[in-house]
């Protein structure tokens, strides 16, 4: 299969060293190497989500199985959540709850923009909330909510409520501080920014939220998504001891480990600001071609990837065709109401950390492009 430069949202590039740890023959997850391996993995988890007290959890599958494992660990049927949605995401992050048995309250923005922090409060204070979601980027939108700000309204009016955070496309590119924050729950997948191919899910889990598990009146409604099940799976893996519930997905563990190390030894900071400075100049390539964010402000706009809305009166497959003749794919829209008005870039991983390996400036040779075919005279 010929390589096309990959650009959209996840999967993103890896970096060839995380390839390679794949590329192992059949090991067993009681070897002593990969208990090791796992037991590192599982450390420095929690330095990448700057959270030295939480407990993470990873298990086989996509990001969407975190919803489940938050929703059925941390509700009983009957419990209130109150779902900040700031696009497709927030929809079926609150189906999910509701398939749990939890009264969900959506606070829903407009396309592209996002629930005030007067307007969370006022949510939280009209109601009392087991938990508030926050969907950190969504990545339908391309709207990034402002965590810390949200977390300290929850302090501040309802501070029982627990906050949990999806960062399936925000975890290892924004800024997150789990245990600064005062966050509860952040889940993410291993296929964007964490920088290992798909088929892993994370998540890291804070003492007051197992509390509150532990305190459950009803056993969870979910059997593998236990974390009465995952927990002390983990805590015997980084303890370097065999354990077995359900068999983890070996070489994935072992490329996240050789990604995660990557990460923590470059500094969490610098990889903040590198995706920063990626998304700077994706974006302002976006608005030198006269292109225009979906994100309403500047400020809402991820920097993990970017919206745009197709010039008017071009077809989409007429703009998209011109990434295609470059090598470079995109993503087209997501959201079912607009996914014919824009597109997406995404620019996580090794394509925004490594600026030298050209795959920002190709992506935007590209879109350049685009733009000059389509133009109407």
């Amino acid at each position: 299969m010929s390589h096309k430069l990959c650009m959209i949202p996840g999967p993103v590039e890896f970096d060839p060293h995380v390839l390679d740890a794949m590329a192992t023959p059949a090991t067993s997850h009681v070897d002593p190497a990969f208990i090791n391996a796992f037991g590192s993995a599982i450390e420095l988890t929690r330095q990448v989500f700057l959270s030295p007290t939480g407990q993470p959890i990873i298990v086989s599958g996509s990001g969407t199985l975190t919803w489940d494992m938050t929703a059925s660990n941390l509700i009983e049927p009957g419990e209130k959540a109150l779902v900040i949605n700031t696009g497709i995401f927030g929809n079926w992050f609150a189906e999910c709850l509701q398939v749990y048995g939890a009264k969900v309250t959506q606070l829903t923005a407009p396309f592209g923009d996002q629930p005030s922090i007067d307007a969370i409060k006022q949510a939280l204070k009209n109601d009392q909330f087991k938990l508030i979601t926050i969907t950190h980027v969504d990545t339908s939108t391309g709207v990034l909510v402002n965590v810390q700000k949200v977390a300290q309204a929850v302090k501040e009016v309802s501070p029982n409520t627990l906050i949990a955070v999806d960062g399936v496309c925000s975890v290892a590119a924004e800024e997150i501080r789990m245990d600064e924050w005062g966050l509860d729950v952040v889940m993410t997948a291993s296929q964007k920014a964490i920088g290992v191919p798909p088929g892993l899910a994370l998540m890291v889990v804070s003492q007051r939220a197992l509390t509150a598990f532990k305190s459950r009146k009803a056993a969870p409604t979910t059997y593998f998504g236990s974390f009465a099940k995952w927990i002390p799976i983990m805590q015997k893996y980084e303890a370097r001891q065999p354990s077995y519930f359900a068999t983890p997905p070996v070489q994935l563990i072992l490329a996240l480990e050789t990604s995660l190390k990557q990460l923590v030894d470059r500094g969490m900071d610098l990889r903040f600001k590198k995706h920063i400075d990626a998304s700077d100049k994706v974006k302002a390539a976006i608005e030198r071609m006269g292109l225009k964010l979906v994100p309403v402000k500047r400020e809402y706009a991820a920097n993990t990837l970017s919206a745009v809305y197709y010039p008017e009166n071009v077809a989409p497959a007429d703009f998209l065709k011109c990434f295609t003749a470059a090598g470079v794919v995109v993503a087209g829209g997501l959201h079912p109401d607009y996914n014919t008005k824009y597109f997406r870039i995404g620019h996580m991983n090794v394509s925004a950390t490594e600026p030298e390996n050209g795959h920002l400036d190709k992506v935007i040779a590209a879109m350049e492009s685009a733009v000059k075919s389509t133009k109407v005279a």
